[in-house]
């Protein structure tokens, strides 16, 4: 398949044929797929994202919110340039862009599913964000639903607020959860733990942040 006839099915298969649609801004954008080509692989909070099985190569990340973002996140993937930490940017329209495909599980479904994450992860995000910081990016909401983990190793999905000035600890606070909890109480055995569970933790830490970030 030509890259023109990729794009025309971006054009007139997926984008008329997809909702997404926010209850909250600090939820994952909600989709709603009615293609019979393109599969849902996941969502964010600014976009949802899909993929052709005759492309498994590539991607298709849709703003649903935000458009304004899509072109930071442009110039963030033009800084990145080539890392193995990441995907790369092969094109974009006018709401979207055509990215490298990771493979991999998220850190969070990892730990709903009880999938080990081995420290090796840990490092290779840590080196993949102090790559970031060369390039005169600064490393921001990096958190366990857009870091992934395949075969051992880890790699940043989600780059789209890579542009923005301040300090963000999201990535430090859960490496601490890892190095004080996870690795040394549910590594070894690590059972599934229910996602609702998960995702209250999730949502606690959050409205913890807000509120911390708010008396300060």
């Amino acid at each position: 398949m030509l890259r023109a006839d990729y794009i025309n099915l971006i054009e007139t298969e997926l984008l008329p044929k997809i909702q997404l649609t926010s209850d909250s801004p600090f939820d994952p954008i909600i989709v709603k797929n009615g293609s019979n080509l393109w599969k849902t692989i996941g969502n964010g909070n600014y976009a949802g994202v899909f993929s052709l099985d005759s492309h498994p190569e590539w991607v298709v990340k849709v703003y649903g919110r935000s458009p304004e973002e899509l072109k930071k996140e442009i110039e963030v993937y033009k800084k990145l340039g080539t890392h193995e930490s990441y995907s790369f940017l092969y094109d974009y329209g006018e709401n979207y862009l055509i990215l490298k495909k990771l493979n991999g599980i998220t850190l969070f479904d990892a730990v709903v599913k009880g999938v080990q994450i081995p420290e090796t992860v840990i490092k290779d995000i840590d080196s993949g964000l102090d790559y970031a910081r060369t390039v005169g990016l600064n490393p921001y909401d990096v958190h366990g639903k857009n870091v992934v983990m395949f075969e051992g190793r880890g790699y940043i999905v989600d780059i789209s607020d890579f542009y923005k000035q301040g300090y963000c600890r999201k990535w430090k606070d859960l490496k601490k959860a890892y190095y004080k909890i996870y690795l040394p109480y549910i590594y070894k055995y690590h059972p599934p733990i229910p996602f609702f569970i998960v995702d209250m933790v999730r949502k606690g830490y959050r409205m913890y942040r807000r509120l911390k970030k708010k008396n300060n």
